[in-house]
């Protein structure tokens, strides 16, 4: 059958970027330690076009990603963006992955185990010379307000935030890894279950760490900056307020 995206194309102009978008698709996604999680993740894929072709193959991206969904890792984004290289005969290549990783975690007095959900993405580009890796994680979070605890005859407000940290990698790092270093600097971490011990425990320690949006972006860049594995870095954290009707927001890049 004739090929019409083959054909050359009069008008003479380069696309910087076509392909696919909003692709959902099941895919099995391989952590450091080796524990294949399984996501149901969406996908843009895009590739550079030359001014004399007229269009790209969009069946040929489908076909890479189920390929390669049963064998789904950071490091197999390389492979993912030359295989676009090659098969679509572009310069460019670009992707983007978006799931939702689940963590089981136990609650801190009953020990009740669930699954918490982060937000990933995975974005690749590639040229003829270089490929690009970068990694998004969000972790929800407790904040409590350091002002109203110190001018409060009893009590705090408190808020749910969000941490949204962003990397390029230069060496293995896991989506564990990053969460905890939100968590860690948050005044606590949440849990899908918590009985009435957790919830006392829960909330008595957010009480204990207090903590502006301007301490929690610090405190998760200082962890960033002493990671060697990571070459630069955006961390932005959002609290919900819980006494206003706006939030708040603090960003530091690295």
């Amino acid at each position: 059958m004739k090929d019409i995206q083959s054909l050359e194309d009069h008008r003479k102009t380069p696309i910087q970027k076509v392909g696919i978008t909003n692709l959902k698709y099941p895919a099995f996604f391989e952590g450091l330690s080796g524990k294949i999680h399984p996501v149901a993740s969406t996908w843009d894929l895009s590739v550079s076009l030359d001014a004399d072709k007229k269009g790209t193959h969009m069946s040929r991206f489908v076909e890479i990603i189920h390929e390669m969904h049963h064998t789904l890792s950071v490091s197999q984004l390389t492979r993912i963006l030359k295989m676009m290289q090659d098969r679509l005969h572009a310069k460019k290549a670009f992707v983007r992955i978006g799931f939702a990783y689940f963590v089981e975690k136990k609650s801190p007095i009953t020990e009740h185990s669930s699954y918490l959900d982060y937000n990933v993405q995975l974005e690749g580009s590639a040229n003829e010379n270089s490929t690009a890796i970068a990694l998004t994680v969000e972790i929800p979070v407790t904040t409590l307000c350091p002002s109203s605890k110190l001018i409060s005859e009893f009590g705090a407000h408190n808020q749910r935030g969000i941490v949204s940290i962003r990397i390029t990698p230069t060496g293995d790092i896991s989506f564990e890894e990053l969460i905890s270093y939100a968590e860690a600097s948050a005044s606590s971490e949440l849990y899908a279950i918590v009985k009435r011990e957790d919830e006392k425990f829960v909330t008595e320690k957010a009480y204990e760490n207090p903590a502006f949006v301007e301490d929690l972006v610090r405190d998760v860049a200082l962890h960033l900056r002493k990671d060697d594995r990571i070459s630069n870095f955006r961390v932005q954290v959002t609290n919900f307020e819980s006494i206003h009707n706006h939030d708040a927001y603090a960003v530091i890049e690295g």
